[in-house]
């Protein structure tokens, strides 16, 4: 049998907090547990998000929690040939189409749509309105020609067609058992692939490097859960495995909010400069364990 292969693949746009903290460990429990290895993907597509100082601010944490990673972390701002790759790929199948629509037009076209029909447009499991397809319509060549920025979008219902279901994957539990878990990427709608600003979008680049890690088990917060379902697509249209999946509790403040970077929420180099030690953390996040999926 394969060796297990799990990852941690945090975003270096800001500092590592408990919740980062609660994530890592769960993964390098599970990795000891099942005999498996533990790498490390530096999620820093958003180049002008992503710091160099925050990634070092990063790397020292995750040493200061003594994580097992192996050497050499993937960098994926040197990954987007390979994203343009398998975007290439899609396109040439005629399942990507060019948008340039602004968030402003989008909510627009919503609007009408809700006001002719007077009915809700449907929402994906983000709550965002799907995409009105305003795009879909038009020639590719003409929409490039406008000259405005432009996204790619995958067709989803020439997708489905292509990998036709049922969608499914695998979750599996403590002891390495699994359970098959139904996905419906179609409630996704015509999602972003390639985002106008950056050259992929989170989508592509994960099941990519996925792939080319070689990891067999995803372990990551519930929050990424839905996700899953258009992950689970992509990977059958581009030919990559489909890891097994768990999606873990989220970390939250007193508030019963998600901890998050955007919130302010309290960094681990705090804690430490506030004399933490790494079983107060390991004490800290352990509770959020129950219920983990």
């Amino acid at each position: 049998m394969t060796q297990p292969v799990f990852r941690f693949a945090p975003s270096p746009n800001g500092r590592l907090h408990l919740g980062h903290a609660y994530s890592a460990l769960e993964n390098a429990r599970l990795a000891a547990d099942l005999g498996g290895r533990l790498v490390l993907r530096i999620e820093d597509i958003d180049t002008t998000r992503c710091r160099e100082d925050l990634v070092a601010a990063m790397l020292d944490d995750l040493a200061w929690l003594g994580m097992p990673f192996e050497p050499a972390p993937l960098r994926q701002s040197t990954r987007f040939p390979a994203y343009a790759a398998a975007a290439a790929r899609l396109r040439a199948r005629g399942l990507l189409y060019p948008c340039i629509c602004s968030r402003r037009e989008i909510a627009d076209a919503v609007a009408a749509r809700e006001a002719a029909t007077g009915a809700p447009v449907p929402r994906d499991p983000d709550g965002a309105p799907l995409y009105p397809r305003s795009c879909r319509a038009r020639d590719p060549a003409a929409v490039l020609a406008e000259g405005r920025p432009v996204a790619w979008r995958l067709a989803m219902d020439a997708a489905l067609v292509a990998a036709p279901g049922p969608h499914a994957y695998a979750r599996f539990d403590d002891g390495g058992a699994h359970a098959p878990v139904v996905a419906d990427p179609a409630r996704w709608g015509d999602a972003v692939i390639v985002r106008k600003e950056i050259a992929t979008s989170y989508h592509l680049a994960v099941v990519v490097d996925d792939a080319a890690q070689g990891v067999t088990h995803v372990v990551r917060g519930t929050d990424l859960e839905a996700a899953t379902d258009l992950h689970v697509l992509l990977q059958r249209l581009l030919d990559l495995p489909t890891p097994l999946y768990r999606h873990h509790r989220l970390v939250r403040d007193a508030a019963g909010e998600k901890l998050a970077k955007s919130l302010g929420s309290t960094p681990l180099a705090e804690l430490r400069a506030a004399g933490w030690t790494p079983e107060d953390v390991r004490a800290a996040v352990r509770d959020a364990g129950a219920g983990a999926r």
